[in-house]
């Protein structure tokens, strides 16, 4: 469990404490993503409480809070991690609910971690080859089978110049034949989000982009995430830093203590005066 998560779950509140109604009845017509009352409990700490919202298609979400709020537990329920205790996750169309992490990546729903997981001892370019789902060569009889091999050799070749095309978009292309541990902080947040989108994603979850990252790397990063956007890629984005969800975000849903403390444009949000107590400490009445 990375320490965020071990925040969320450790600073949770208990199941007889009280806390206001969660302000997430918007309904979302074109959702691609629903979330409904979603439990997760500790032992006797309750990390998520009943915490409901949805995800636009085609948007970009951010989703903040103080530490402790339960924002990577949330984030850990939706893409199978843990098993929610109670609740609902539906995806597309798709109740989704307890899946296992590959079955929900392999519908389409990709999540990125706030530490990198890239293969250090890899090239850039072996790791993005490694992305893809349901590559021929997994299967050992199509590596030996002189007629299906031919199958495996062609798939190669395209998942070769596909993953080219990506390091290109990405800008990091100059650095396919480095191994990844040599990469910098940002360099490997970009190579993460890179293999993500090799796995044919219908929304991309990312948990702490920006961490350890240079200004001129998170602005590389932001510019492409809003290309993806414009090309129909959906994200859920948990970032601490405020000021850079509020501006490249055009939905912010914010959880306190478990729960969904308010939800809305950037503007509205950073204006709630519970979210501003929140922030600062003080208690949410």
């Amino acid at each position: 469990m990375s320490s965020t998560e071990s925040s969320d779950s450790d600073q949770g509140v208990t199941g007889d404490e009280s806390t206001d109604e969660a302000a997430s009845d918007r309904q979302v017509e074109n959702a691609v993503l629903e979330v409904s009352n979603l439990h997760k409990r500790f032992g006797g700490i309750v990390a998520v409480d009943d915490t409901s919202f949805s995800v636009e298609r085609g948007s970009i979400t951010g989703l903040i809070g103080p530490n402790g709020a339960g924002k990577s537990t949330t984030f850990n329920c939706i893409t199978g991690v843990y098993q929610p205790d109670g609740g609902a996750v539906t995806f597309d169309g798709d109740d989704v609910t307890g899946w296992e992490p590959p079955r929900i990546a392999n519908r389409g729903l990709v999540r990125t971690f706030q530490i990198a997981r890239e293969f250090p001892e890899m090239t850039v370019l072996e790791n993005m080859m490694l992305a893809p789902k349901n590559q021929l060569g997994e299967h050992l009889w199509r590596s030996v089978l002189p007629g299906a091999r031919s199958g495996v050799v062609e798939q190669e070749r395209e998942l070769r110049d596909r993953a080219w095309e990506t390091l290109e978009f990405f800008e990091i292309d100059h650095l396919a034949e480095e191994y990844a541990m040599n990469l910098s902080g940002g360099q490997r947040k970009l190579l993460d989000l890179a293999r993500a989108l090799q796995t044919d994603p219908e929304m991309l979850m990312l948990d702490e982009p920006m961490a350890g990252v240079n200004p001129t790397l998170e602005e590389k990063i932001l510019d492409r995430i809003h290309a993806l956007r414009e090309d129909g890629y959906t994200f859920l984005i948990v970032e601490h830093d405020m000021d850079l969800i509020m501006e490249h975000c055009e939905h912010v849903i914010v959880m306190h203590q478990g729960r969904v403390l308010d939800e809305g444009a950037p503007e509205a949000v950073q204006s709630n005066e519970q979210v501003i107590e929140a922030y600062l400490g003080g208690e949410v009445e």
